[in-house]
């Protein structure tokens, strides 16, 4: 979902790119059910291991952000460059048991706090801050 926001959301001013430690091969029906609720194209989304951005053909990150809670214990790879790493734990809303009521109201419920921290991501004047304010700041989204 932060993938489908930055993107459609981040002016150009950003590329996005999701992945996990574990993917399943399938992009969860309620995440794409929020990104479409959002009016953000659905297509072109696929589970992928972070594994993947490890190749030389792979793009340089700026930055990485992990977010699910579960990622905050877990050993990341090494990403090419020296991109600014923070970690914005959520809940992750895949694991919710119950109704798919209970589920779509979960991935809601994440998808409005992913959007609200993304925002000030994007409001943040990043070509202006030195690099050890810029990592403070990421950090303090992450609390918010």
């Amino acid at each position: 979902m932060a993938e489908a926001i930055l993107n459609a959301t981040g002016q150009g001013r950003f590329r996005a790119y999701s992945a996990g430690s574990h993917p399943n091969g399938k992009v969860n029906p309620f995440a794409l059910a929020q990104i479409r609720k959002a009016g953000f194209p659905t297509q072109g989304y696929r589970s992928k291991s972070w594994d993947e951005f490890e190749k030389p053909d792979a793009p340089v990150f700026d930055l990485v952000i992990t977010v699910c809670s579960d990622a905050a214990g877990e050993v990341c790879p090494i990403w090419p460059g020296r991109p600014l790493k923070t970690h914005w734990g959520v809940e992750d809303p895949a694991r919710v048991e119950g109704t798919d009521e209970e589920k779509d109201r979960a991935f809601s419920r994440i998808y409005t706090q992913l959007y609200s921290r993304l925002r000030i991501l994007m409001s943040l004047p990043i070509e202006k801050l030195e690099r050890s304010v810029f990592q403070k700041k990421l950090d303090e989204v992450g609390t918010s």
